[in-house]
């Protein structure tokens, strides 16, 4: 399992340093094709394109493996809940994949290209930072209470990324506010990324919170103001 997690980073930052080199190449040598904003309704194949074509590729793919190992390691750990007695170990540092949420801005460069809004999808891996208090909390034994808090942290992310999806979509279907019903559809695709990233977070955060018996994290006020 860690070796897979390793050759996945991996593979995410040699992706991205190739990005990086057919960008560089696009600038200097192509006239940044691909690069700059074009008219692809026009647009014709040239060889000088494969390089930047290629990198665009390969990086979407390892967007679209990182999207399948997440569900897929959310339905193993909702499988592995049902008997575990701990929970599972894992290293707080897998929270550094939280970095990659950052890949979403690359969607204003290609919503300005073409209006291509797939990237902003991207933003959901900022939910990845719950793995360093996931990580905090490995090998803990599973009891009454931690169900408990486990249940409230669970409700309390759920309650306030539906909350921000449902004022947004109320904000959003109303494509006149921003001229532009394109413009609408990007925001909420961008705000729902967001909340979702939100909530994946605040799971792990609120849990660690109620865990450690911080009286704020409930919404207690000790001193009694």
């Amino acid at each position: 399992m860690k070796r897979k997690t390793k050759l996945t980073i991996l593979a995410g930052i040699l992706s991205v340093l190739l990005l990086a080199a057919a960008s560089w190449h696009s600038a200097v040598y192509n006239d940044s094709r691909i690069l700059a904003p074009m008219d692809y309704s026009q647009y014709r194949f040239q060889m000088q394109d494969l390089p930047m074509i290629l990198s665009i590729a390969v990086f979407l793919l390892w967007i679209c493996w990182l999207v399948f190992l997440l569900f897929r390691g959310i339905l193993a750990e909702k499988k592995r809940e049902r008997t575990a007695v701990s929970t599972r170990t894992i290293s707080p540092k897998f929270g550094f994949l939280g970095l990659f949420g950052f890949a979403g801005f690359a969607g204003f460069y290609t919503y300005g290209v073409d209006q291509t809004i797939f990237p902003f999808f991207a933003f959901v891996f900022f939910g990845f930072f719950g793995f360093f208090y996931e990580g905090k909390m490995s090998d803990t034994f599973m009891d009454e209470r931690y169900r408990e808090n486990r249940m409230h942290a669970r409700l309390a992310a759920d309650r306030i990324a539906l909350s921000i999806i449902f004022i947004a979509m109320i904000f959003c279907v109303q494509g006149r506010l921003l001229g532009d019903p394109m413009r609408s559809l990007t925001l909420l695709l961008i705000i729902t990324a967001l909340a979702f990233a939100l909530n994946i977070f605040l799971g792990e955060y609120l849990l660690y919170r109620y865990d450690h018996d911080d009286p704020s994290a409930f919404g207690d006020d000790e001193s009694g103001v």
